[in-house]
């Protein structure tokens, strides 16, 4: 609202772009955000856009500049978890966990609470403070049997903080778990789960460059010049035979 129409439009379009590929295609939806940027550096949803292309892209101390921008622009507490999550990527967890301890936790609502506490439990694991992630991530939302949006997600950091730990039959217990909240793929847990109990995907139907191979040569035990000559002699038919008799 606050910009000319035929620009707002355009804006809006780069916007969509970055939406449609940041997942599959994150460096196309990056140089999408960055016109964007160009456009309308002083439009809030920008700043998150270009932040979160640049998060996806793991250009952290810039997806961090733009994170904070954004929040400036609004006042939300909203991106306080994924700003969390840039200080691990710059390899300062221990900012991550000052961030979880700010006032800032407590104005966030449950789903960002749920990732404000994966964010935590990874700065732990950072730091090699394995046990303290696992009950980091022991909490009323990974007890519940609600399947909720983060459910998944949680269950999986959980199973594998537990992995990682040595623990390996709670371990698979909270990949099952996982899997069976996840319905849209979030998570790798059915190969996760795969790969614990050694099962192993073969591609049945093999190669596409591979040689076709014959299950019986019945030229097998014949001499080359033999199968030569018989591949080169005339074939009879049985009217013939019978008027050269």
């Amino acid at each position: 609202m606050s910009l000319p129409k035929t620009l707002a439009e355009d804006v809006a379009k780069n916007l969509v772009m970055v939406a449609r590929l940041i997942d599959e295609e994150p460096e196309q939806a990056y140089e999408y955000s960055r016109i964007a940027l160009r456009l309308a550096s002083r439009v809030a949803a920008v700043r998150e856009a270009a932040g979160f292309a640049a998060y996806a892209t793991q250009k952290y101390t810039e997806a961090l500049a733009e994170f904070r921008a954004a929040r400036r622009m609004t006042g939300s507490v909203e991106l306080w978890p994924v700003m969390a999550d840039c200080e691990r990527g710059l390899g300062r967890p221990e900012r991550a966990l000052a961030m979880a301890g700010e006032p800032e936790v407590q104005k966030l609502d449950k789903a960002g609470q749920v990732e404000m506490r994966l964010v935590t439990a990874g700065a732990r694991r950072d730091m090699g403070q394995l046990d303290a992630a696992i009950v980091t991530l022991q909490s009323p939302e990974l007890a519940s049997n609600s399947v909720q949006p983060w459910t998944a997600r949680l269950r999986y950091a959980y199973a594998d903080a537990l992995l990682s730990a040595g623990r390996e039959d709670e371990a698979r217990e909270w990949f099952a778990k996982a899997l069976e909240a996840d319905k849209d793929g979030a998570t790798d847990a059915s190969d996760r789960l795969a790969e614990m109990d050694g099962v192993e995907f073969v591609d049945a139907l093999g190669d596409e460059d591979d040689e076709p191979v014959l299950d019986v040569d019945v030229d097998a035990d014949r001499e080359p010049e033999a199968v030569a000559e018989a591949d080169a002699a005339p074939v009879v038919s049985d009217d013939e035979k019978n008027d050269n008799a």
